[in-house]
């Protein structure tokens, strides 16, 4: 695993190198596959149908809470599947549960679990469940969403194309910003204030990207005026505009002034000495839309209460990444590394409460 990092997602280098080239059988009814900078795969069901679906990790997190720990559970896996612009419909959960876990705590975080689920329209067929000796991660399994919907309405991230402007869904380092203070809430009272604390932890429920990718293709009657849409996880916006232009083999020019960063994350990040840019970023959404039909979206989003903003455009020349500040132009890379694991640990290492 030399090319993965040791903490957070493997690496595209360790994508490449070890999962892509191994993929089981090749069928062809699979429409999009395994691959780097895409949130769903496609698989055609014939009769215009297709199925889309995704994976990610169930979060059961001490220092957030149960209920915090199963709403990220499921709207990390929604927040994938909004960006199909179609709602999920089903959902499975594999649960590797510390020993630890008490019967009374599981029954509270799997009501939540199915609370939320039930909240978006998504029904829980199946799955495993069971306890690990010697489980004490805050990765507690793992789950998979599914959707059926027309071929033609589901979107895919590698579908932005040269001219697209870049428009950013709400603002950078939600989830990071909120799970800090929650984590280490004296520390950040104490250092930034208990106005700052508090905003920081309203920005938890602000990391659903569902009502976002609905309003921008629209329900029932869909839209034309977008092409692609991307959830910003992993290495924050930055890292999400970055893996949309390499799936969609474009480049891109981003003026990271533009970026929105609200006050709370700004403060956050800068207590934890992170760039809210480049930190995790769940609730966000990068949208590639035409010249002609970015204003639209933009409107369309807001009159749904998603702030919305243009940040730059997709290029033709796929080895060009520019990121421009101020007078300023340098390359736009994408960090490899999510600053927030080594900000958690590092305040965790000393003694932060």
């Amino acid at each position: 695993m030399s090319t993965a990092n040791n903490t957070g997602k493997i690496s595209a280098a360790g994508f490449k190198e070890l999962l892509f080239p191994y993929c089981g059988a090749d069928r062809n009814e699979v429409l999009t596959g395994p691959a780097y900078g895409v949130d769903v795969a496609v698989v055609d069901l014939s009769n215009g149908l297709a199925l889309a679906l995704t994976s990610d990790p169930l979060s059961l997190i001490p220092s957030l809470g149960l209920q915090e720990s199963a709403w990220l559970s499921v709207h990390l896996m929604a927040n994938d599947m909004a960006t199909t612009g179609c709602a999920p419909m089903y959902a499975q959960f594999v649960l590797n549960l510390p020993t630890t876990l008490s019967a009374t705590d599981f029954e509270t975080y799997w009501q939540y679990i199915n609370q939320y689920c039930k909240e978006i329209g998504v029904a829980i067929t199946g799955g495993h469940t069971g306890q690990i000796e010697g489980q004490n991660s805050t990765i507690a399994g793992g789950g998979t969403m599914l959707l059926v919907a027309a071929k033609e309405h589901i979107y895919t991230s590698n579908n932005a194309r040269p001219g697209d402007v870049i428009i950013v869904t709400k603002e950078c380092a939600l989830v990071s910003s909120a799970i800090l203070a929650m984590s280490f809430p004296e520390t950040v009272k104490n250092k930034a204030g208990a106005e700052i604390y508090n905003k920081a932890c309203s920005l938890f429920y602000e990391t659903s990207a569902l009502q976002a990718g609905l309003a921008a293709a629209g329900t029932g009657n869909k839209y034309n005026d977008i092409h692609a849409m991307h959830d910003v996880t992993e290495c924050g916006v930055i890292g999400a505009i970055y893996e949309m232009a390499v799936a969609s083999s474009c480049g891109v020019s981003v003026d990271i002034n533009k970026l929105p960063v609200g006050e709370a994350q700004q403060e956050i990040c800068g207590l934890f000495n992170i760039d809210p840019h480049y930190s995790v970023g769940a609730g966000s959404m990068i949208i590639a839309a035409p010249q002609t039909g970015a204003p639209a979206v933009i409107n369309r989003l807001a009159a749904n209460g998603v702030a919305a903003t243009a940040v730059g455009v997709f290029t033709e020349n796929k080895i060009e990444m520019i990121l421009m500040e101020n007078d300023k132009i340098s390359a736009l890379k994408h960090p490899g590394k999510d600053p927030y694991w080594n900000a958690f640990f590092t305040a965790l290492h000393n003694g932060w409460k």
